[in-house]
């Protein structure tokens, strides 16, 4: 029942910004924690950055420096702020959250992805 949809992808040149949005609906009686991933044509996908419930975050060294990550409990959302685009940024963005979705348990879900491409 729960649903987490990422929006604000596209194309952008290299050196640009672009920020990505993912918001979680359905039945939440709290987030853990919410995630971004990215995985590129035939490589593996990559944990970026991570935010837990408590505000904590952490950076992938790729993109340390460049992204920051974000929330708004209120709407149940994340951000992700991408600055200083580089062509390898280039990928498919997917958001992961872990979810109370139950009273007894807490499950991980995952986003349709958003295509980010950064040209040069």
């Amino acid at each position: 029942q729960v649903q987490l949809v990422e929006s604000g992808g596209g194309l952008v040149q290299a050196g640009g910004s672009l920020r990505l949005s993912c918001a979680a609906s359905g039945s939440i009686y709290g987030i853990n924690y919410m995630r971004w991933y990215r995985q590129a044509p035939g490589k593996q996908r990559e944990l970026i950055a991570t935010i837990t419930s408590g505000g904590s975050t952490n950076y992938a060294d790729s993109v340390k420096g460049r992204f920051t990550i974000s929330r708004d409990n209120a709407k149940n959302t994340v951000y992700l702020q991408m600055n200083s685009l580089k062509p390898e940024d280039t990928s498919v963005y997917y958001c992961n959250a872990r979810i109370r979705s139950t009273i007894w348990a807490s499950d991980d879900y995952w986003g349709q992805g958003t295509q980010v491409t950064v040209s040069s």
